[in-house]
């Protein structure tokens, strides 16, 4: 999928994303489980957690979480690593952890600090707010601070696994 994407991209801009693939599949995954964050913030706060909108935010990083552990280890930074998988993995709950405050800060911000709630503003105003920080502001500098981290403890650099050498070329039949 990468590689049919990165055959349309006209060049120069081409070989600049050849250079940040591993950039541009975390920025996929981040797509994908913002998505995933999103429908469970909403369905949470929308129901069982309307008067908790920072659990409700808690609880749907975490699922995205789950899924992001998968996705980034198996595809993102799939040539990095090396350490033993119960090691890697620990490592990123513990960051993705710390991550979950930091996706949580802006909500918890807007909502206890600016007092953008009910009843100091609209309902209107509360969800356009809850949605901005939660998952706009949030999303933006979590994943700021996952792609630094997991880059710098998860999958550094100096861990990559080695990949098997592609298989020689079959040569073409001769006449």
């Amino acid at each position: 999928m990468v590689e049919a994407t990165l055959a349309r991209i006209p060049q120069p801009y081409r070989d600049k994303a050849i250079k940040h693939r591993e950039l541009i599949k975390f920025l996929m995954v981040g797509g994908s489980t913002w998505v995933i964050d999103t429908v469970v913030f909403l369905v949470l706060k929308a129901t069982v957690l309307a008067d908790k909108p920072v659990t409700a935010k808690v609880i749907a990083v975490l699922v995205a979480t789950m899924v992001s552990y998968v996705l980034n280890r198996e595809w993102s930074f799939r040539t990095r690593g090396g350490r033993e998988r119960h090691h890697e993995a620990l490592l990123f709950f513990v960051i993705s952890g710390i991550g979950v405050a930091v996706y949580s800060a802006p909500l918890w911000v807007s909502r206890y600090v600016f007092e953008l709630q009910v009843p100091f503003v609209t309902l209107v105003a509360q969800e356009s707010a809850d949605f901005v920080a939660g998952q706009i502001v949030g999303t933006l500098v979590g994943m700021a601070f996952r792609w630094w981290a997991f880059r710098r403890f998860v999958w550094p650099d100096q861990f990559v696994r080695r990949q098997p050498p592609p298989p020689p070329p079959v040569p073409a039949p001769q006449d």
